[in-house]
């Protein structure tokens, strides 16, 4: 696959001054940022189409729009029910946690929690989210820069440092509202690019094959099933992993993670706020629908045009120059023969009668790749370079690169790099702004003036933007990397949404009580994720329901001397 002949000058031209133009804007308009609440706040003057906008970007990195395609690709649509809980928890963010941030003028959201408990249960919060995000921003980078530098051939350590670097510039030039408005016109980018993708999907199929058709030819391949009722523990995605499990993420990640509860303390006004999280309730699962629908319509592009057996152009070399090639190349030439029946069938006019076919067509496919996929694993162990076998991330890139004229695949790779960018800065944004309001100045004894807080939020930025780069440079690949970023925030989100809700609603439990809690609840949750008793999505629920039902057992079991701050105390002062 000759793929570094389809970037032409033009998509070098595009995807240049694009990335120049949101790094060059982000740094001009916000170049005069000199206290603490312009930087960390934004100066508490953004409107709500800017928060709905920036809070879509911090979650859409590039991993949406290179692994939510292919997984699409490979198991359908049923993915958008991971999304289900996302309107409700906006709901609950709207009425609870917003009035309360505003109301305290907290800079993050782990201030609240000292007044509610004491320090160093701020503090736990604080250390939970800076390790869970740390790692997350290094995916961030790493997973458009593994992919690029597999199909384009470019150095991935050169790749991670350019992503990294971009974001450093205009993240500590301009903090907050940096990040909000580029934002903004990342958010335009990939909207434009994403629509313009599935037009020319749908014009490169054959002319008779209409959107209709092309909805029962996926249909038939069992691509468009969107909701599963079953409460099989085995299935990571049904209506209720998405309603109960997404619900309690949802939660934890807008309510709680920094890098999304700095985008809407930003707002003008608590209403400006609410509507920005509302009007991302309201598109985002239109948005991940439609995202997942591209992938699936890429799948009918593939049943009229010849796929690869496996997507990852590493493995082609790799197979060639080991000694399981006959085999492959066997598994290959099956792999053609049952596209070309498939073709047959669907050239010819697909008929409903013919689905089951298609379907024992399709079974046999994956089991050839599955089987294809065993080979690729053996050459692995004894490569020194690591080839993934699981091509989900590849499938997307693949498209772009070799279907679209030339200029499109420059403002696709512009989207990737956009969105890799966009959620980086958040996440870079939130880290450094924990560190220095959580740790740094809550144990600086003397007082320090409001540019040496600025400057140091600077200096943590600058720090965890290389730390990001470190980790994207060491990192592997995973099964999924949309899942991954997931499992990271599942591992912890749920203990820190649990002492979240003890600190709004559970007024009799104090700081000694909820902070052990927290500690044991961890472990177990840690325990549980690497034991591998439940779907991930359900960790979110069980941290939340293990923290707060320990917490309570051990206020119970504790002397009732213990003085603290209830809520109602709090919001009086």
């Amino acid at each position: 696959m000759e793929i570094e002949s389809k970037l032409h000058l033009v998509d070098w031209i595009i995807l240049s001054v694009t990335l120049i133009f949101i790094v060059a804007y982000g740094t001009y308009v916000t170049r005069k940022n000199t206290n603490v609440t312009d930087y960390i706040k934004g100066g508490n003057d953004t409107k709500w189409w800017t928060i709905g906008l920036s809070v879509m970007a911090t979650q859409a990195s590039a991993i949406t729009f290179l692994s939510t395609p292919g997984q699409a690709f490979h198991s359908g649509m049923g993915f958008v029910q991971f999304y289900f809980g996302l309107p409700i928890a906006m709901v609950i963010i709207c009425v609870v946690f917003i009035p309360i941030y505003h109301k305290l003028k907290v800079y993050t959201a782990y201030e609240f929690l000292e007044g509610r408990f004491d320090l160093k249960t701020r503090s736990l919060a604080a250390i939970l989210f800076l390790i869970q995000r740390g790692l997350a921003s290094g995916i961030t980078i790493f997973a458009p820069a593994i992919i690029l530098s597999a199909v384009l051939g470019w150095d991935l350590l050169t790749l991670n440092i350019i992503i990294g670097f971009l974001v450093i510039i205009y993240t500590v030039s301009g903090g907050t509202k940096a990040v909000n408005v580029t934002q903004k016109q990342q958010m335009i980018i990939i909207f434009i690019g994403m629509l313009i993708a599935f037009y020319m999907i749908m014009s490169q199929l054959p002319a008779d094959i209409t959107f209709r058709k092309a909805l029962d030819i996926a249909g038939a391949s069992g691509k468009m099933e969107v909701l599963d009722f079953s409460f099989d523990l085995n299935n990571r995605y049904t209506v209720w992993t998405g309603f109960i499990g997404g619900t309690f993420l949802m939660l934890s990640y807008f309510g709680t993670d920094q890098s999304q509860v700095q985008r809407y303390l930003s707002g003008k006004s608590v209403r400006e706020s609410q509507l920005g999280m509302i009007f991302n309730g309201l598109l985002k699962v239109p948005m991940q629908f439609f995202i997942l629908l591209v992938g699936v319509m890429v799948f009918v592009f593939y049943q009229f045009n010849a796929s690869p057996l496996n997507f990852n152009p590493k493995v082609d070399d790799a197979v060639k120059n080991s000694k399981y090639a006959a085999d492959y190349q066997s598994f290959e030439k099956e792999h053609i023969a049952i596209e070309n029946k498939k073709k047959a069938l669907l050239i010819d006019g697909f008929q409903i009668e013919e689905k089951e076919e298609i379907q024992s067509l399709n079974k046999r496919d994956l089991e050839i790749k599955a089987s294809a996929k065993k080979i690729i694993d053996k050459i692995d162990e004894t490569s020194i370079e690591k080839i993934e076998s699981n091509d989900k991330d590849y499938v997307f890139i693949h498209f772009i690169l070799n279907n679209l004229p030339r200029g499109l695949i420059g403002l696709l790779l512009a989207v990737i790099l956009s969105a890799a960018m966009s959620s980086t800065a958040s996440e870079l944004n939130a880290l450094a702004s924990t560190t220095a309001i959580d740790l740094y100045k809550r144990n600086v004894k003397e007082e320090k003036s409001e540019g040496h807080y600025v400057k140091a939020s600077k200096w943590f930025t600058l720090a965890w933007g290389i730390l990001a780069i470190l980790v994207a440079c060491v990192a592997n690949l995973f099964d999924n990397l949309i899942q991954l970023v997931n499992i990271i925030g599942s591992i912890f989100y749920g203990n820190v949404l649990g002492i979240f809700l003890l600190a709004f609603f559970i007024k009799f439990v104090k700081g000694n009580a909820v902070f052990v809690a927290a500690i044991i609840t961890q472990t177990i949750i840690i325990g549980v994720f690497f034991l591998d008793w439940l779907p991930y999505l359900w960790l979110n629920l069980l941290g939340c329901v293990l923290v707060m039902g320990i917490a309570i057992l051990l206020q119970s079991l504790m002397p009732k001397k213990e003085n603290f701050n209830d809520l109602e105390t709090i919001q009086t002062n």
